[in-house]
């Protein structure tokens, strides 16, 4: 199974590296030998391509200033390559070692949606800690949707449509398009990543947007 990693970066040159070095070892850690990084740089200002070099990973550009848009275009390039499963993070996000893994453990399935752990709650109010762990649900069967931890088949995605070209909430479109097309959505807490809890996000009513208004 050809397995292709797409991750949307706009100006994210502080925590690529460390991104793309959890993926690495992702990676390792399967032995599995067909997998394709693909970062898409959107409308980067800053240093983000020079640190993707330095990885030695492919990279394309655009000029959407929108994720949707730019998970879709790498998405079907690596389709077009023969990739087969897809699965999707975010340029703030360090993947478990065992990310990877745990997607293939999860097999035969149309998409898996994974959970997200906060790297840093202490910036947050007492009650903003308590409301978002009262609402996170970290368990088998989670209601929760996140683009940072988000996979699926090439087939499945293109039956879709894929990702709506819009600059937040694509992930749950996508989820909504595949359960009307009665696909299997595997909703998993063994497929674990670490994301940042910034308030500053990239995505107008993404993670950063919810945990501000708490």
């Amino acid at each position: 199974m050809k397995i292709g990693i797409v991750i949307p970066a706009h100006n994210e040159e502080q925590h690529l590296s460390a991104c793309l070095q959890s993926i690495q070892q992702a990676i390792q850690h399967t032995g599995h030998e067909q997998v394709e990084i693909l970062v898409v740089l959107d409308s980067c200002t800053d240093q983000s391509r020079s640190v993707v070099e330095s990885h030695q990973v492919n990279w394309i550009e655009c000029n959407f200033a929108c994720v949707g848009k730019a998970r879709d275009l790498g998405i079907r390039q690596l389709i077009d390559q023969g990739v087969i499963w897809v699965a999707c993070t975010d340029a703030d996000t360090i993947v478990d070692s065992d990310w990877i893994l745990c997607q293939m453990l999860h097999q035969p399935t149309d998409a898996i949606c994974g959970v997200v752990t906060l790297d840093d709650l202490s910036h947050l109010s007492v009650q903003q800690q308590q409301k978002y762990l009262a609402h996170y649900q970290d368990s088998m069967d989670h209601q929760h949707i996140h683009g940072a931890n988000l996979s699926f088949s090439a087939e499945a995605y293109i039956q879709a449509g894929g990702f709506e070209p819009i600059p937040c909430h694509e992930d749950v479109s996508l989820i909504e398009k595949f359960i009307k097309q009665c696909c299997k959505v595997t909703r998993s807490n063994l497929v674990r990543v670490t994301t940042s809890s910034r308030l500053n996000g990239r995505a107008p009513e993404g993670l950063s947007y919810f945990l501000k208004h708490l």
